[in-house]
C-alpha cells in the first residue's frame, strides 16, 4: 500500500474506473451473448438486439475499452449471423 497521499488516492482512483470500466465490456458481452442466442432460436427481435449490441460495442470502443479494429470485426461477425 501506497504512504504518499496522492498515490493513495492514485489506487482509488483506478479501482473505481476499473470497475466502471469491468461493468461497460460486461454489458457489451451480455448484448452479444443475447443477440446470438436469439439467431439460435430464430426469434422475433433479433434486429434490435443486433442494434442494442453494435451500441454497446461502439460505447465501450469510444472509450477505449477495446481497440476500434476490434469493435469493428465484431460488429461485422454479428451482422452477418442476421443474413445467414
Amino acid at each position: 500500500m501506497p504512504n504518499i497521499e496522492s498515490a493513495i488516492k492514485r489506487v482509488r482512483t483506478n479501482e473505481k474506473a476499473n470497475e466502471a470500466n469491468s461493468a461497460k465490456l460486461s454489458k457489451m458481452r451480455t448484448a452479444m451473448k443475447k443477440f446470438e442466442q436469439a439467431v439460435e432460436t430464430n426469434a422475433d427481435n433479433t434486429q434490435e438486439l443486433l442494434v442494442a449490441a453494435i451500441r454497446e460495442i461502439d460505447v465501450v470502443s469510444a472509450k477505449g475499452l477495446i481497440h476500434q479494429n476490434k469493435a469493428n470485426r465484431e460488429k461485422s461477425r454479428l451482422a452477418k449471423k442476421v443474413v445467414a
